[in-house]
């Protein structure tokens, strides 16, 4: 039973309100329809019936004449015939009204689902912007004009939720843009303090020189984490600085080469593929910070003695930057959480700099904001594979980006 009816759902319709509807009003013809044969039915019946007993009645009087039985019995033998000729046209008006009533329900259930399609028609529109409208585009409205029903009141409630959303988001961008930017001033303040501090004349007590490095340390980790949301509150926002043509191919062979030394101390193999053209329009500044990110997650994500393995891909409208490290397995649950903020996975690493948590998440919205996407796969021999896909400057799909 189970694997028949799982043979058997992709046949089955879908339960729609359409669907619904149109069985509906189909129904309901059929009832009515049926109803008013039954009625037409019974009194026809009704009227051949008292037709026959009244004739009969008046043939059945007696009489004293010999003569006037043998003219009863000939009208008995007319009214009999006729009897015959009125049951008879009884079944065929029966019959064609059974044709015709099923005729009538096919046109109903017709015209029901062509209506009723025509009367949900606004749903779908709210159904498809609603599917189509996302964090990047929030700003987008329904704008439904149509008369004031419920469709009317259920767009214009959906459209001021829009807005509260756009102005919740662009308030936290605002804020995250604004702090990080704010509290670097200190930052740098306490820097300046410190090293004024360490390059007095005199000799400095050891203690106070480790505590002087401990706190550069962190100094430069929270400036880091500060660039790192200034970063990301820009790219979410999609206020990219300049829109020019980007080599993106050279922007990875130049982030490679200037981690050549990194990648040699940590002992890392370095193979590199592909090489050809991915011209994208955007922000260079940008891009850059986008692939020296996806580069430093593969070193720092990494074993002794491992291996990354960097390749591009050209399509005719989207192209692929393929970044892939060697390492141990990893859940693809956990992985595929790598891009929202602050998220880590406790993997073996080279180095004891854990990072900012930020870094995938920058390139999931600088990616966005150039109107590409970023994907994160856990290889199944371990390690970690980040795909960056991007739409080339000749393709259409970033003109629908841009705009």
């Amino acid at each position: 039973m189970h694997m028949a009816g799982w043979i058997l759902r992709p046949f089955r319709p879908r339960g729609t309100v359409r669907l619904r509807m149109t069985l509906l009003y189909g129904g309901l013809f059929l009832l009515s329809g049926a109803a008013l044969l039954a009625i037409a039915s019974g009194l026809v019946v009704r009227g051949s019936t008292s037709a026959v007993a009244t004739n009969s009645a008046a043939a059945q009087q007696p009489s004293a004449l010999t003569q006037a039985n043998r003219v009863i019995r000939q009208l008995q033998a007319q009214l009999a015939s006729q009897s015959d000729v009125r049951t008879s046209v009884t079944h065929e008006v029966l019959f064609a009204s059974l044709i015709a009533l099923g005729i009538m329900v096919f046109v109903s259930v017709l015209l029901g689902w062509i209506f009723a399609g025509r009367s949900l028609r606004p749903l779908r529109l709210i159904t498809a912007t609603a599917r189509r409208i996302s964090e990047d585009n929030l700003d987008e409205r329904l704008a439904f004009d149509g008369p004031r029903d419920e469709l009317k009141d259920l767009a214009d409630t959906f459209d001021g939720l829009l807005e509260r959303l756009e102005a919740a988001f662009a308030a936290q961008r605002i804020f995250v843009a604004n702090a990080s930017h704010e509290l670097r001033t200190p930052l740098a303040t306490m820097r300046a303090s410190v090293d004024v501090a360490m390059a007095k004349p005199g000799q400095v007590p050891p203690a106070t020189m480790a505590l002087a490095r401990r706190l550069r340390t962190e100094l430069d980790r929270t400036d880091e984490l500060l660039e790192g949301l200034l970063a990301l509150a820009r790219a979410q926002h999609g206020a990219l600085p300049a829109r020019d043509l980007v080599a993106v191919d050279t922007v990875v062979a130049d982030a490679l080469d200037a981690r050549s030394s990194a990648i040699s101390q940590a002992d890392i193999a370095l193979r590199q593929d592909g090489g050809c053209a991915l011209p994208v329009t955007g922000s260079e500044v940008m891009l850059r910070r986008m692939v020296d990110n996806v580069v430093d997650n593969a070193i720092v994500h990494n074993t002794q003695q491992g291996w990354i393995a960097v390749s591009t891909w050209a399509g005719p409208q989207y192209g692929r930057i393929v970044v892939e490290n060697g390492g141990p397995a990893l859940d693809q649950a956990e992985v595929s959480q790598l891009a929202q903020p602050f998220r880590r996975i406790g993997a073996d690493r080279v180095g004891s700099d854990r990072g900012s948590g930020l870094g995938l998440s920058i390139v999931a919205a600088i990616a966005s904001a150039h109107g590409g996407s970023l994907e994160l796969w856990a290889r199944p021999e371990g390690g970690l594979q980040v795909v960056i896909i991007l739409p080339l400057a000749s393709s259409p799909a970033l003109a629908g980006a841009a705009s």
